[in-house]
C-alpha cells in the first residue's frame, strides 16, 4: 500500500464527522480522526487548526461562490434575481461528495450545542458575502439583508432535501432543489403582505 493516498483533506472531514455521529464530538479527539483517515495528526494540523474547523471546512469557498455568483448576475437583476444567480453558481459547484457528508453533518451538529452555534455563524457568514455582493450592485442595506437571508434559508432547505438519505429516487443536482426552496420563500415573502 501506498505511503501517501490523495485527498487527505477530504478524508480527514469524512472521518471526523463519522466519529462525531458515533461517539460525539466531545468524545472524539484529533488522534482519533487522523488515526480512522489513515493519516498523522500533523497532517491534520495542515488542513485544519482543530477539530472545530472541520465543521466550517467549505464555508470560506461556498462564500465565495455565492458572491461570485451575485456579481456575474447581469446589471438590471433584481436583487432576487441576483442572489438566485449566487445560489445557482454555489450548487453547481456541489458533487456526491458533497450530498454524502449531509447526513453526517447533520448528526454531529444536533448532538452538539457548540457545532449549532458554529452553524448559526456559518449561516452568518454566508448571508454577509451575499449582502457584500449585493451593496456592490448599489442594493440598499435592508434589501441585501432580506434578500441574503432568504438566499441562506433556501440554500439550507435545498441542501438539506438533496441530501435527505431516506429519499429513494435519483435527488439530481442540488441547484434543482435550492431553485424550488428559493421559488417556494418568494412566495411565502408575497404571503405575507
Amino acid at each position: 500500500m501506498p505511503r501517501w493516498k490523495p485527498d487527505a483533506r477530504q478524508r480527514l472531514v469524512v472521518a471526523a464527522l463519522g466519529l462525531f455521529a458515533e461517539q460525539g464530538y466531545d468524545e472524539t479527539t484529533v488522534a482519533q480522526i487522523a488515526e480512522r483517515a489513515e493519516l498523522t495528526r500533523s497532517t491534520f494540523f495542515r488542513h485544519f487548526a482543530d477539530k472545530r474547523e472541520i465543521l466550517t471546512a467549505g464555508q470560506q469557498a461556498l462564500s465565495r461562490l455565492l458572491a461570485e455568483g451575485i456579481d456575474a448576475a447581469p446589471a438590471d437583476a433584481t436583487p432576487m434575481t441576483a442572489v438566485a444567480a449566487g445560489l445557482e453558481r454555489a450548487s453547481g459547484e456541489m458533487t456526491s461528495f458533497n450530498r454524502s457528508l449531509g447526513p453526517l453533518l447533520h448528526a454531529a451538529i444536533e448532538a452538539n450545542e457548540e457545532l449549532r452555534g458554529r452553524e448559526a455563524m456559518k449561516s452568518a457568514g454566508m448571508a454577509a458575502a451575499m449582502v457584500e455582493a449585493l451593496r456592490r450592485r448599489d442594493v440598499a442595506e435592508p434589501t441585501a439583508q432580506v434578500a441574503a437571508e432568504l438566499g441562506v434559508l433556501a440554500f439550507r432547505l435545498g441542501y438539506t432535501r438533496w441530501a435527505d438519505p431516506a429519499r429513494d429516487e435519483d435527488p439530481g443536482e442540488l441547484a434543482v432543489h435550492t431553485r424550488a426552496a428559493f421559488d417556494e420563500l418568494r412566495a411565502a415573502v408575497t404571503d405575507l403582505r
